[in-house]
């Protein structure tokens, strides 16, 4: 099989591992060995821990699958969850334009709750990061993101990005999976006036921990406004 290779010169070594991966294994009958690890650190010249991570990503998604004392190998089709994405993939994908208006950036010191959630010791330093978020000019969410500066050094002096998840994926720290709450509740006064409701409206109340390579990169309080705003949720079965 001719050999198929992410030729970008930005593109980071675990993307290119994975995308060369997909590409051998894409259309491939399930049951069918995926390449070993050491295959891929030999062929890339990279560390185990980037093809691990590059593996990890593609079983994610559900391309392929490890059965433990035998391998990696594609997965049968299956159904899946939904797709872990942010407030602006999020928002395109139900047609609207999403936008963000930055109303804080600055260094904190973590707060007991904080500081649980990202694994960290009560008053180390994070990223917090609030952002009022519209879609097609209407206020949806206020969203309130927390980051582990360690894991992220010279974020806030790289001027805030457009998209957090993708100036996490180009750090190699794109989220893969999450924990979510969702919980119903009503406005504050505060929380009324930016999403431009009404004092004590309905507002959903959504949580989320996200998780990278099993360290805890996010963790966000995001309040959405009930009359605008559906939370879908895909469920199903496996076997």
């Amino acid at each position: 099989m001719e050999e198929l290779l992410v030729t970008e010169g930005r593109a980071l070594k675990h993307v290119q591992v994975r995308e060369y991966v997909r590409s051998l294994v894409s259309g491939a009958a399930p049951g069918s060995p995926a390449p070993s690890e050491r295959e891929l650190v030999q062929r890339f010249g990279v560390a185990r821990m980037t093809v691990r991570q590059a593996m990890d990503a593609l079983v994610v998604e559900g391309l392929l699958e490890r059965i433990p004392g035998r391998g990696t190998f594609v997965a049968r089709p299956r159904r899946v969850a939904s797709r872990l994405t942010s407030y602006t993939e999020e928002m395109q994908r139900r047609g609207l334009l999403a936008e963000s208006q930055t109303l804080l950036a600055r260094r904190e010191q973590a707060g007991p709750g904080v500081a649980r959630a990202l694994n960290l010791t009560e008053g180390d330093a994070v990223i917090h990061w609030r952002r009022l978020r519209r879609a097609d000019g209407i206020p949806m969410c206020i969203e309130d993101a927390y980051l582990n500066e360690i894991l992220i050094p010279g974020f806030l002096q790289a001027g805030m990005p457009t998209s957090l998840y993708e100036a996490l994926d180009a750090r190699g720290l794109r989220p893969t999976w999450a924990e979510d709450s969702i919980t119903a509740d009503v406005a504050t006064e505060e929380e009324a006036g930016l999403l431009e409701t009404e004092t004590g409206a309905a507002v959903l109340r959504h949580s989320r921990r996200a998780v990278a390579e099993e360290k805890v990169v996010e963790v966000s309080r995001s309040v959405y406004r009930a009359d605008r705003f559906t939370m879908w949720v895909q469920l199903g079965e496996e076997g």
